[in-house]
């Protein structure tokens, strides 16, 4: 049996070894034939391929034939076209290059020829010079004057003629202008002076206070002067009792000072009971009283120029001039002058009233403050409208009414025009008398001084020079010329309200006798 078995096993295991071995020829063979086949199959699509690429590269050559022959005819038409233009081009420049040739040749003639001209102008001109010098020996062998001599008589005279003409010229000038502009002026002024009438009393340094009798100026001075000394400390004023029958004197430059202590003696008088107690309560009450009048006259005179809004202590100021006087003219009363004509003026050119009022009434601010306040009244007034907010154009009207600016605004000048003629008009304002001569005396002395002038008037309270010339020496047209240069001596070496008029006469005489 175990022969058997191992029989069987060795006969199974060849059979399975003989099957392993036959089909692994036949999967060889199976393969083979694939294989034979495939190669087939590759080398035919191979050849196909081959063939394929082949037309392929015919056709690309071709077309790249066809591309390369396009380019090429292109190129050469290109380079045809550029060698037509070059050779147009060519033409040209050697035809502008015959021209430039036959130019230069033209032009090198013509500078010849300028040469020879230039040459015989130098031999003219020195043959000229010569005759010329020779003909000016000649004319100041016959003259007897030399050149310089000469072209010094020439010049004279060519200036007198000029002097003629200008003179000539400026009064043509000042006629044309005097027909329009004083025309307008002169109307305007006088409508506005007519529209304004302002009362004027001429005051001074000192007020006269009435006693009932003599025996009154015993019990002010007091025992041993106590009552007046009291007083004069209070007020800061100077009583002068004299031989006045009746009467004591207030003196002091401060106009505010001097009437508190005027109203202070009046009720010391009125109530009879004078001691210092008594003289201390009296000024204090006096004071509160000048105060309250203070603000009603600031506060009455911008409603009578109809201005409004103006800072309160503004106000204070204003009244404050009520008791101020500038050569004799109130300048509270002058303010609301000047404020009135500015008004009115503005008005009728259109420029706006209510400012150039407002201007007007605060142009004189400043001399509301007391003398020991340092600047000069333009400085103090322009610093208190700026410190109470005014506009810039009431202010530059302030800092220019006295031209220590130049005018810039309309405003400006029309506040100037009004001061002017607030404080020029006959009665307005008074002088000292020995500066009131000095100064004719010196605008005398300017118009004779100038030559030609014979003899010259001071009249019309110095408001007028009347001038007499030399006939002989001034002609008509060259007063013209001395009056302008007389009135700018005089602008500038006098000081004066208002304007002075030049009056120049010259007068020609014929005298003959019949015998």
């Amino acid at each position: 049996m175990e022969v058997q078995l191992w029989l069987a096993i060795v006969i199974g295991v060849a059979a399975l070894a003989v099957g392993g071995v036959v089909g692994f020829l036949i999967r060889r063979s199976i393969g083979e034939s694939k294989i034979g086949s495939a190669e087939q199959e590759a080398k035919r699509i191979l050849e196909e391929g081959s063939k394929a690429a082949e037309a392929r590269k015919k056709e690309l050559l071709v077309e790249a034939k066809e591309e390369t022959l396009r380019l090429r005819n292109e190129a050469e038409r290109e380079i045809k076209e550029r060698r037509s233009e070059v050779s147009r081009m060519e033409r040209r420049i050697n035809q502008k290059e015959e021209n430039l040739d036959k130019k230069t040749e033209s032009l090198e003639r013509k500078s010849e020829q300028l040469d020879e001209k230039l040459k015989a102008n130098d031999a003219l001109r020195a043959e000229i010079q010569e005759v010329l010098a020779s003909h000016v020996k000649k004319l100041e062998v016959i003259s007897s004057y030399t050149a310089e001599e000469a072209k010094a008589e020439l010049l004279a005279q060519v200036e007198s003629e000029t002097r003629h003409e200008m003179a000539q010229k400026l009064s043509e000038l000042e006629a044309q202008f005097k027909e329009e502009a004083d025309a307008k002026a002169r109307n305007l002024l006088s409508l506005a002076i007519q529209r304004c009438a302002a009362d004027h009393v001429t005051e001074s340094t000192i007020s006269v206070v009435a006693l009932p009798n003599e025996e009154m100026k015993g019990r002010i001075i007091g025992r041993e002067g106590r009552n007046i000394q009291k007083l004069e400390t209070l007020t800061g004023v100077e009583l002068i009792i004299d031989d006045t029958p009746e009467a004591i004197t207030v003196s002091g430059f401060d106009p505010v000072r001097r009437e508190v202590a005027r109203l202070a003696l009046e009720k010391l008088i009125s109530d009879g009971r004078i001691h210092p107690a008594r003289i201390e309560e009296m000024v204090e009450k006096a004071r509160r009283e000048v105060d309250a009048v203070v603000k009603q006259s600031g506060e009455q005179a911008t409603f009578d120029v109809r201005v409004h809004g103006i800072h309160p202590e503004l106000i204070k100021l204003l009244g404050r001039l009520r008791y101020r006087t500038s050569y004799g003219q109130n300048v509270l009363q002058h303010s609301i002058e000047v404020a009135w004509l500015a008004g009115i003026m503005a008005d009728e050119l259109g420029v706006d009233g209510n400012i150039a009022r407002r201007a007007g009434l605060l142009h004189d601010i400043g001399k509301a403050f007391p003398q020991d306040v340092e600047g000069s009244h333009v400085e103090l007034g322009v610093n208190a409208a700026k410190k109470y907010k005014e506009s810039a154009e009431v202010i530059h009207a302030i800092e220019a009414h006295h031209n220590d600016v130049e005018p810039k605004t309309v405003i400006a000048v029309l506040v100037q025009a009004a001061d002017a003629v607030s404080a020029a008009r006959p009665g307005a304002r008074r002088e000292d008398m020995e500066n009131y001569i000095k100064r004719l005396q010196k605008l005398e002395e300017i118009a004779v001084g100038f030559q030609g002038v014979d003899k010259a008037y001071a009249i019309q309270a110095g408001r007028e020079i009347r001038v007499m010339v030399k006939p002989e020496v001034v002609n008509d047209e060259g007063m013209k010329l001395i009056a302008r240069e007389m009135a700018k001596k005089i602008e500038e070496e006098v000081k004066y309200p208002g304007q002075i008029k030049l009056n120049l006469i010259r007068e020609t005489r014929a005298v003959d006798y019949a015998k």
